[in-house]
């Protein structure tokens, strides 16, 4: 099994492809090893010294190191546990999971079709590029009164110091020109 690593831009998150599929469809974040029980991958992955965070893609993975940390000792340990984990045989998970989805929210007339917008182009345009970078984005919600748009952003977007500009460069210039009623979009915590 070969499984390359590419640089995110996030100097603290690196990028694994095993190239076979982690999760498929969907995406998991593991914000601490309390996330990560029911994933015997996650749990091994954060029983090494320094890792932070993990998160789960389509094909890919993502491991955030502690700032003090340094790649070149923690890459190797990284590499071996995902090796272990696929040649193994051994489930991503224990119990069911459920596909990332966009948080729901109950909106009505205007603000029900300018929500199905935005999830729209999230979907079709803005996170197929930012899971290159070993990240996603998902919508939390929509404040029709400002026309305010809140995402979540995760796996290497999370607290990468480009994040900021991607978010407002980037996803905000695209949905406030398809989607007018967009005034500005903000990150969830």
């Amino acid at each position: 099994m070969f499984i390359q690593t590419e640089p995110t831009p996030n100097p603290e998150v690196l990028k694994f492809l095993p190239g076979r599929e982690v999760m498929g469809e969907g995406a998991r974040d593991f914000r601490d090893s309390l996330d990560a029980e029911d994933s015997p991958l996650a749990t091994d992955i954060f029983q090494i010294t320094g890792v932070e965070r993990v998160y789960f893609g389509p094909e890919f993975l993502t491991v955030e190191k502690q700032p003090a940390a340094d790649w070149s000792h923690l890459k190797a340990p990284v590499l071996a546990a995902i090796m272990d984990h696929f040649t193994s045989g051994r489930p991503l998970f224990t119990t069911e999971q459920a596909d990332a989805q966009h948080e729901g929210g109950d909106y009505e007339g205007d603000a029900a079709q300018i929500v199905a917008e935005i999830k729209d182009l999230l979907d079709s345009r803005i996170r197929p590029a930012v899971a290159q970078d070993g990240g996603d984005i998902l919508f939390s919600r929509f404040e029709p009164d400002t026309g305010v748009v809140w995402l979540n952003m995760r796996g290497a977007c999370s607290g990468c110091p480009s994040s900021t500009a991607t978010l407002k460069a980037g996803v905000e210039g695209m949905l406030k020109h398809y989607v007018p009623e967009v005034t500005r979009v903000e990150q969830t915590l």
